[in-house]
Formats: C-alpha cells, sequence, structure tokens
C-alpha cells in the first residue's frame, strides 16, 4: 500500500505518483491556462506540455482537463475558489 506523501516530493494517492512539474502542470491547467500558455510559463516546449498532460491524464484517468480537474480536486491536489483548500497539506 502506497500512502500519501508531503506536498513537496510528489504524492500518491491510490498508487498514483504525479512529479512536482505534473502537479505543477495540473495547477496550471485548472487556472485554464492552454498548453502554449503553460509552455511559456514555464519556460518548455509546448510539446512537453502535450506530453506531461498526457501522462497525467494516464495516471488519473482522466478524459479530458475538465475531469482532471475534477479529480485534482477531488483527491486533494488542488484547491479552487476557496474549495477544498482545508484539505491540502501546507507547503
Amino acid at each position: 500500500m502506497v500512502l500519501p506523501g508531503p506536498r513537496d516530493s510528489g504524492r500518491y494517492q491510490a498508487g498514483i505518483h504525479l512529479s512536482e512539474r505534473e502537479l505543477e502542470i495540473i495547477e496550471l491547467v485548472a487556472a485554464e491556462l492552454t498548453n502554449q500558455e503553460i509552455a511559456l510559463r514555464l519556460s518548455i516546449s509546448k510539446r512537453t506540455v502535450d506530453n506531461h498532460v498526457s501522462n497525467i491524464f494516464t495516471k488519473t484517468g482522466s478524459r479530458n482537463r475538465v475531469a482532471l480537474v475534477n479529480w485534482a480536486m477531488s483527491n486533494g491536489k488542488i484547491c479552487q475558489d476557496g474549495f477544498n483548500c482545508c484539505n491540502l497539506p501546507e507547503a
């Protein structure tokens, strides 16, 4: 059984490991940035962002960005507009 890890060392949820970069990208997806905007923000290529997003979809079982944001909120990976914020571990 894999247990949740601290916020700064990647997260485990039911055997799912997300890297810090993947968590960062989930937060930017939730902020409604496009893959191109995420690439510019992180100073990486859009293709790299595309690959990260695809890997995140596979790991989380999400089929699209809306499902990913719902998954992230349900699993305590992000908070938005005050929702779910009290469930996140302190950085």
